[in-house]
């Protein structure tokens, strides 16, 4: 039976950070427009959050019954190491995807009927990443899913439920942090190449081969600030942004002088606390 720190520690709460920030990065946006509604980003925090935990569950099952997290570098997995039962991790994942159904529910009936619609394409896309037959997560299609529900999806939706509107400073401030959450997967994914060959877990990373992850590592890290420079005409107090730029050399240089293994596991620390600070300063940029 797994301990309560053990169960904390299953749910990656390293990986917490990225549902949150494009929450707070949505709500810098909807500041700027005048339309903040605390209670409607307070909710969507918590849909963002707890279905981010039921993705972490869902992966650590699905991984554990195929035996692909059975010799891993990294963060503990509940099935992996047997210290939790199969059907005790499911339930896990399951009861979160259940709690970010009700929160959606509530935001989707002061709002609009087809966010109900974006949360199951959202509770499905969490759950096929790694989960059924045929996983997506398995066919080098985790970074396109990032970047699409931990950015597009994440950040727009966190502005329309405040202001019940789609400006374009929602669609291009997505782009950076969707960059940047998929920075941390390519990283996470660029230490586990020897082991996904094995299982047969065809990532991105496998399939480009260790130099081009490097550089593609390299790339969502470096796109994000044009994209800030691209907006700055407009909204020059998103140039704060550039203020983190100093955290993201560290974990550019180990990825490109070839850390593998374990000596990548910084990298993902360092690239969390790029994504937040980045995130911070680009929404009080927008919110101004």
């Amino acid at each position: 039976m797994a301990t309560l720190s053990q169960w904390v520690a299953g749910s990656r709460p390293r990986t917490l950070p990225t549902s949150l920030v494009p929450v707070v990065v949505g709500t810098g946006v909807a500041v700027g427009e005048g339309h903040p509604v605390w209670w409607r980003a307070a909710l969507a925090a918590f849909v963002a959050l707890i279905l981010q935990v039921g993705v972490n569950y869902s992966n650590d099952y699905s991984d554990g019954v195929r035996g692909t997290d059975e010799d891993r570098v990294g963060p503990l997995r509940l099935v992996g190491s047997g210290v939790a039962k199969p059907k005790q991790v499911l339930s896990a994942a399951l009861l979160c995807f259940l709690l970010a159904a009700v929160a959606g529910l509530v935001l989707a009936s002061v709002t609009t009927w087809w966010l109900l619609l974006v949360g199951a394409f959202a509770i499905l896309a969490a759950w096929f990443y790694t989960g059924g037959k045929t996983p997506y997560g398995y066919r080098a299609l985790g970074e396109v899913s990032v970047f699409v529900f931990f950015g597009l999806v994440a950040v727009v939706g966190t502005v329309y439920v405040q202001t019940e509107t789609l400006p374009w400073e929602a669609w291009v401030a997505a782009i950076p942090v969707g960059l940047l959450a998929c920075a941390l997967l390519v990283a996470n994914n660029l230490r586990d190449i020897p082991t996904d060959r094995l299982s047969d877990k065809r990532t991105l990373a496998v399939l480009l081969g260790d130099k081009w992850t490097r550089i593609l590592y390299s790339a969502c890290i470096s796109l994000p600030y044009m994209v800030v420079l691209a907006m700055s005409p407009l909204h020059p107090w998103a140039l704060l942004a550039l203020l983190s730029a100093p955290l993201s050399l560290p974990p550019t240089q180990k990825v490109l002088n070839g850390a593998n293994g374990p000596h990548l596991i910084p990298v993902l620390g360092e690239t969390g606390r790029l994504q937040i600070v980045f995130s911070v300063l680009l929404a009080i940029g927008l919110a101004i």
